[in-house]
Formats: C-alpha cells, structure tokens, sequence
C-alpha cells in the first residue's frame, strides 16, 4: 500500500499531460503561442488604422509607430486610398508561459506585413516575414491645424443697429481683413437681410470638423463653434447655411 501511494502523484502528473495532449490535440508549445500574441499585436495595428479616412504613409506611421510594442521598419505606398494603400513591415513581441512546460515565461519577437487600403478586410490577418535590416523608422508628428480667429473676427464684423442694412461686401472686406492662411476656407452668403460667414479646416471623413460660424444682422452680430456633433460628417453644422439659419441644438 505504501509503494502505490507514493505512486499516486506520479500517476496524476501522467495523467494531467496525457489529458493535454490527447483530448483536445497536441498542446502548442510556448512559442508558438508567443508567436501568436505578437500576430495579434499587429492585427490590432491594422484595426487601428481600418477605416474610411484617408491616411498619408507619414500620419499612418507617426499612429503606428506611436502603439505600445509596435516598430515600423518598413513603408511601401503614399496612401491609403492611393493605388494600392499602404503596406507596412512591423515589429513586435509576444509572451507566453505554461507552468507544465515552461521554467520561466518564452517571448518572443517576430515581424509581419500589415496592409491597409480601401479594399483590406477587417481584422485582415497579417503575415509573418523576415524582419529587414536596420533601425525603426521615425516619423515626425502630423502638423497641428491652423487655429480659427475666433477673436478676430468678432472685432473684426460690423455691427450694425436695429432698423439698419447689412452690407455684404463690408462684411467680405472684413473676413479677408484677417489675412487667413490658405488651409481655412471662407464663404459668405447674404439672405432675408443677413450675412452669413463661414470659416472652416478641410476634415476628414470621420472625425468632427473644424469650423466657426458667423452671422451679422440688424441688432446683432454673432461669432459661434457649432456643437461636436453637429460637426460631425453629414451633420451640416459647418455650412454657411447653418450660420445663417442654425440647426436646432442637439438634445
């Protein structure tokens, strides 16, 4: 009785990695689940840039590089809605560790193409390859937007008294006083005796638009930022319309 209990752990132990490696398959080594968790990584750096927007190869590396665990050693393409999009070499690190095989935890460090393009599919699987020659690519941060003169333009519109007229070329002669740099856009529109003045920053597809809204009337001159959502794309809050009739706001 003795001998077959201390057997007995011997025989769990057997037991416990027979169980591994029978009924659900051969269990896969540590590596290979580190392997895994660096593919992973490197999905998510394609879900992360998956989308609509367009991207230049700089801002898509400037996000990319910027993702903890993720280098870019390579770039191919100017665009991600440019030819063939973008195709970037990344690399990354994965760990596992399994207390039956492993004395301490297996990383590994591994590299793989991620494409992005309007036709890349959602969480597209990237592929292993050999990682290039040389240090990570450094990419520089995109350009802050120009500021809108929200200041300036209220002192700059006329203000003109109840019962009055609204000149429009006045109102014109004081939006191109403020010497705006070429990325804002202008529009002025009279209508019903108003001037409408809209100053906005070319967005994208996705996030809210920079814009600011001005409307001059008989009694009142008013300088505004239309609500996030309003600005989102679609919504019409940065149209020239809205300065002059403004949309309800959002409940």
């Amino acid at each position: 009785m003795l001998i077959r209990r201390r057997r007995m752990p011997q025989l769990l132990l057997l037991a416990a990695l027979l169980a591994l490696t029978t009924g659900c398959g051969t269990v896969q080594s540590s590596e290979g689940r580190a392997s895994d968790a660096a593919q992973e990584v490197a999905r998510k750096a394609g879900e992360r840039l998956y989308g609509q927007r367009v991207r230049t190869a700089a801002e898509a590396g400037y996000i990319t590089a910027g993702l903890d665990g993720v280098e870019v050693l390579r770039m191919t393409g100017t665009s991600t809605h440019h030819g063939d999009g973008l195709e970037m070499v990344v690399r990354t690190s994965g760990s596992a560790f399994n207390p039956w095989l492993d004395a301490q935890e297996v990383t590994v460090r591994r590299c793989f193409t991620v494409r992005v393009s309007p036709e890349t599919k959602w969480r597209e699987e990237p592929h292993e390859v050999d990682c290039p020659d040389g240090p990570p690519l450094a990419f520089a941060p995109p350009p802050a937007p120009p500021r809108l003169p929200h200041q300036e333009l209220r002192a700059k519109l006329p203000k003109v008294a109840k019962g009055g007229r609204v000149n429009e070329a006045e109102v014109r002669r004081a939006v191109a006083a403020l010497n705006l740099v070429p990325p804002i856009r202008t529009e002025v529109k009279a209508d019903d005796g108003m001037v409408g003045v809209l100053l906005s920053v070319r967005g994208n597809r996705s996030d809210p638009q920079d814009c600011l809204l001005a409307r001059v009337e008989p009694g009142a001159t008013e300088v505004w930022v239309p609500p996030r959502i309003q600005r989102m794309p679609g919504e019409g809050g940065c149209t020239v319309g809205n300065a002059l009739h403004p949309l309800p706001p959002p409940h």
